[in-house]
């Protein structure tokens, strides 16, 4: 197998992806741009989006990062809004396109049309998120499209199954589809439920990190087979076990929280880059199939879907957001009463992503009787151009957007005077354990040795309203900041000492990594990246 594509692919898309940081376009509108322009210069190989390689070999990473880094606490806090978007939008948009698309292209039957909406019917977890985290959206806004991007692959995958044997004539019935779904649902929550607790007693129990982290790189791709295996959901199982990993993760010790994150974060990078980058490399493998469409009648069809996809979201989101409150007491108490501006943006994220198409690959080329899958092409097509026009439309005007309805984004001052008071209630019960451990006559220590204790949890405690108070007129940085410089400068020249002893043979390499070591924990200690 040549994997020479696959490696410019990944190479390629993560170049770009760097590029993308750099300037104000979001990476995945830019690698998207990338792919389309580079899918038609001479000599690049064709990269066909191959379900069986997306749905359980890149869908699971994806989800499990995305949900460990999400809070089951704001989560739970949100889960009606999050329930009527996963569930009750994907449902309502694969009917409502799907019907649309049925009257809107001729000979196109009503199943094979529903199976188009199902398809297209998930937003995309990745380019939304994406999105929003660069604008500063507010966080109940940001947790609502996270949340439902979590669980809305879920329910297009179960909605494209049920639509998918009716159009094959499997002999598919509403009883029939709810079961499956029903299956599909509460299978998925069940295999993670079962699976999170052991996964995590093993992640306590292991004493290496190294092989803590190879653990976790297995989690995602064992509880996705293991559900779809008996036909549950394998995206709610990943989802299920990852939110309860992440709640927990304070439970496991530092070097795996350190490793761990720097993995994922690589994996998370690769991987959102080269799909996004396949997204657009997928023109030429779709226009080929085109065949008797080519005359321009499938550039209105595309734009005629994609304006009822665009639609649909709006019809379903604002009766969503304001009928819940019109008709309970108990909502309207509890909740603060919404304004339009937050609903047109949750509208207006609706970007579809990687897994629609992949979807849409997955349909098969002949039915059961052998004839051809009605205008399978024509949907790859429609597939394509709505993923494209919601990402390059949606995703570019997304962020401005925000700004001119200037919703009220993240109150960073709040955030830094909770977190202030948290690191004071923190500080006060570790000198009460310091004070408790040094009365004991086992644990006595010279008293430098102490006062650096107390200096450094002092530190500690004051780095945090420091960064409330002025800054130095001179640099512009706080005391914080200014402390955290000099010991990363001072930890570099020390650094430096410790490479020329060993170039000049004072002490060897090993000795030289275990050096190395003990400065990058101190530098880690020292500096704390700004999030």
């Amino acid at each position: 197998m040549d994997v020479m594509p696959l490696l410019l692919l990944v190479a390629g898309s993560a170049v770009i992806a760097a590029a993308a940081r750099r300037t104000p376009v979001p990476a995945p509108l830019l690698l998207v741009a990338a792919g389309l322009v580079i899918s038609y210069v001479p000599g690049v190989p064709d990269y066909t989006l191959d379900p069986h390689i997306v749905l359980p070999l890149i869908l699971p990473p994806l989800l499990y990062t995305a949900a460990t880094d999400s809070s089951y606490l704001d989560l739970r806090a949100q889960l009606r809004p999050v329930a009527l978007l996963s569930v009750g939008y994907v449902l309502f948009a694969t009917f409502a396109v799907g019907w649309a698309a049925y009257l809107i292209v001729p000979d196109l039957p009503l199943t094979a049309a529903l199976v188009l909406g199902a398809v297209v019917a998930p937003p995309d977890a990745v380019a939304a998120t994406a999105v929003a985290r660069r604008v500063g959206l507010p966080s109940r806004v940001t947790t609502i499209l996270q949340g439902e991007s979590l669980v809305n692959d879920a329910t297009a995958i179960t909605a494209y199954r049920v639509a998918l044997a009716a159009a094959v004539g499997e002999g598919a019935t509403w009883a029939g589809g709810i079961g499956e779904f029903l299956l599909a649902a509460v299978g998925g929550v069940g295999f993670g439920l079962v699976l999170m607790v052991p996964i995590h007693w093993l992640r306590t129990h292991l004493k290496e990190a190294l092989l803590q982290n190879t653990l976790s790189l297995l989690i995602p791709f064992v509880a996705y087979a293991a559900a779809e295996q008996v036909h549950a959901s394998g995206v709610l199982a990943v989802v299920t076990v990852a939110l309860y990993l992440g709640h927990r993760a304070w439970e496991v010790d530092f070097a795996t929280r350190l490793q761990e994150d720097a993995v994922w974060r690589m994996v998370a990078f690769v991987l959102e880059s080269a799909v996004f980058a396949l997204i657009g490399l997928q023109l030429p493998v779709i226009l080929r199939g085109l065949g008797e469409y080519e005359g321009g009648r499938a550039a209105w069809y595309a734009v005629a879907v994609f304006l009822v996809v665009v639609a649909t979201r709006f019809v379903w989101v604002y009766p969503a957001t304001f009928l819940p409150r019109h008709l309970s007491a108990r909502i309207r108490k509890r909740e603060e009463n919404p304004t339009w501006k937050a609903p047109f943006v949750i509208s207006w994220a609706g970007m579809r992503g990687v897994v629609s198409l992949a979807i849409a690959f997955s349909i098969p080329m002949t039915m059961h009787g052998g004839e051809p899958f009605p205008e399978r092409n024509l949907i790859l097509f429609l597939t394509f151009t709505t993923v494209i026009g919601t990402l390059v439309l949606q995703g570019l005007t997304l962020p401005p957007l925000i700004r001119l309805l200037k919703l009220p984004g993240r109150d960073a001052q709040a955030e830094t005077l909770a977190e202030a008071n948290a690191q004071a209630q923190a500080s006060r019960a570790a000198e009460r354990r310091l004070d408790e451990l040094l009365s004991d006559e086992r644990n006595a220590l010279p008293p430098p040795l102490a006062d650096r204790l107390r200096s450094v949890l002092e530190r500690r405690r004051n780095a945090v309203w420091e960064r409330l108070g002025q800054v130095n007129p001179l640099t512009g940085e706080t005391v914080d900041d200014t402390y955290r410089r000099l010991a990363r400068q001072m930890i570099s020249a020390e650094r430096a000492v410790f490479v020329k002893l060993r170039d000049g043979r004072y002490i060897d390499d090993e000795m030289l990594r275990t050096l190395l070591r003990r400065l990058d924990l101190e530098e880690a200690a020292a500096y704390r990246e700004a999030a």
